[in-house]
């Protein structure tokens, strides 16, 4: 009799799980089913049940447009011109007084008008033909160079507010044994410094007879900079007697 009713309560209990299985594939399909009636539109998929005001709301893209690759390259309008008209580079003052949220936009249209440059660059040494307006890149450069710049001031003017140090690694200016002054970013060590062996051999000192070389060193790095400088100037002042109209076309 034991046997019998243990029987009988698996059977039923078998019945309840294969009924209850049904049920949720019914569901399922029910679902897939309603979800195929329904129309695409813009990518999205829409209820025929749903009212005509309902479906016009939802049908707007407000998506931005992407031109692709076609974005790598000038306007048309430009092609086979000689020059193009450009406007000058971002100077700092300007870039100072714009939000972050305005920098960050401003940093990718640079960089796609970097691209597009660059790419028109290629294809002028491609064909072997004069790039219009070369000095659209230059600009360009200068303006995310200074952008860069005035990002750096802003979080060094954070970092000071809020630590007080000037670096991004807290650290300090120290002096080796050739009497060489350079920033020494602080590390982390397992132990003490009074206990650590290998840090306590570093000599952050120079001896006093040091001094008069780390002077002439100071002093030939300044000769050398006064000797570019001039050869520089003299280049130009040849440049200009074997080219009289070269300042007269630039």
């Amino acid at each position: 009799m034991a046997a019998a009713t243990v029987h009988r309560l698996m059977f039923g209990c078998r019945h309840l799980w294969l009924g209850l299985g049904m049920s949720r594939s019914l569901q399922q399909s029910g679902r897939v089913q309603g979800a195929l009636s329904g129309t695409l539109v813009n990518g999205i998929r829409k209820n025929s049940t749903e009212s005509p005001a309902l479906q016009e709301n939802k049908s707007v893209n407000t998506a931005s447009i992407s031109s692709g690759l076609k974005e790598f390259f000038d306007d048309p309008k430009n092609w086979g011109e000689t020059s193009v008209k450009s406007g000058d580079s971002w100077t700092a003052k300007q870039l100072r007084g714009k939000s972050n949220e305005d920098l960050h936009k401003l940093w990718y249209v640079l960089l796609k008008e970097k691209n597009m440059l660059l790419t028109l660059e290629q294809e002028s040494k491609r064909q072997r033909l004069a790039m219009p307006s070369p000095e659209r890149l230059s600009k360009v450069n200068k303006s995310i160079k200074r952008l860069d710049t005035v990002l750096t001031e802003r979080e060094d003017s954070l970092r000071l507010l809020q630590t007080g140090q000037e670096k991004p690694y807290p650290g300090d200016w120290r002096t080796d044994i050739f009497g060489e002054t350079n920033w020494y970013t602080y590390k982390e060590y397992p132990m003490p410094w009074n206990m650590n062996r290998k840090y306590k051999e570093n000599k952050y000192f120079a001896l006093p007879y040091v001094d008069h070389h780390a002077r002439l060193k100071i002093e030939k790095n300044l000769r050398s900079r006064v000797k570019e400088r001039r050869a520089e100037k003299e280049k130009q002042r040849d440049l200009e007697k074997r080219f009289p109209n070269m300042l007269k076309k630039s």
